[in-house]
């Protein structure tokens, strides 16, 4: 698809993506330009932005199923191309969507709620199949550098009410808030779920589940739930003696 693209990102919204979680240096490096068109009536009218980087490309089947409902006050910006993607939907109004540069995800599908916001900030690399799901006013946030082994699934809720029988009470997490650190590995198959922190440089096994949890820096993580099996360590990307 051919996009036709006006004018560059808006103070108002260089504010709201850096307030979500954005890296101001990160922005500070792409060259960015609100997408006009071909997109569906009502867009600009609900005041929706997409705003891709110059070079950059989306699938048009990508946009055409994103936009299948109408939704209000929507801020996607799209710092990669989006070929390998499979899908990228919105759930509601007022979601926060950045993907940013030196970021591969090959069949990933992302999913973002009303409300709610999804931070990729530079260097995400997932192998195959990531699940990362936002809702209920929830959010996650990657800092840069992120290598993510096949089928990890990300998401701030369980989409169905747990509750205590005598008081009523939720129980599960509703509008989680995930924060990713610097330089962090998942195997593969891991869950990440809930209110989770993960610190600079952890690894966390596969198949493991990090749910509400803290994974301290530099530490290996393992199991259902995750618990540190090892501390101080960093890893490499490359696959040496």
């Amino acid at each position: 698809m051919s996009w036709t693209r006006g004018e560059p990102l808006t103070a108002e919204h260089r504010s709201r993506l850096v307030n979500s979680g954005v890296l101001p240096e990160v922005l500070d490096d792409l060259t960015l330009r609100n997408v006009t068109g071909p997109l569906p009536e009502w867009w600009h009218e609900h005041g929706n932005a997409l705003y891709l980087r110059d070079g950059m490309t989306v699938p048009e089947k990508l946009i055409e199923v994103m936009a299948t409902y109408p939704f209000r006050d929507v801020l996607i910006v799209l710092g990669t191309g989006m070929e390998w993607f499979s899908s990228l939907l919105i759930g509601g109004d007022s979601a926060t969507v950045f993907i940013g540069p030196n970021t591969f995800m090959t069949a990933a599908d992302i999913y973002c709620g009303g409300e709610s916001t999804i931070v990729l900030n530079e260097g995400v690399v997932a192998t195959r199949g990531a699940v990362v799901d936002a809702r209920n006013g929830g959010s996650i946030v990657c800092q840069p550098d992120q290598l993510w082994a096949a089928y990890v699934y990300i998401v701030t809720d369980d989409m169905h009410r747990l509750e205590d029988v005598e008081t009523g009470a939720r129980i599960n997490s509703y509008g989680a808030h995930v924060r990713f650190g610097r330089h962090v590995w998942l195997g593969r198959d891991v869950i990440i779920s809930g209110h989770v922190e993960i610190g600079d440089g952890a690894v966390v096994g596969m198949r493991s589940m990090v749910r509400g949890q803290k994974v301290p820096p530099r530490t290996a993580v393992a199991g259902v739930p995750a618990r540190v099996i090892r501390e101080g360590v960093t890893w490499r990307g490359e696959d040496t003696p």
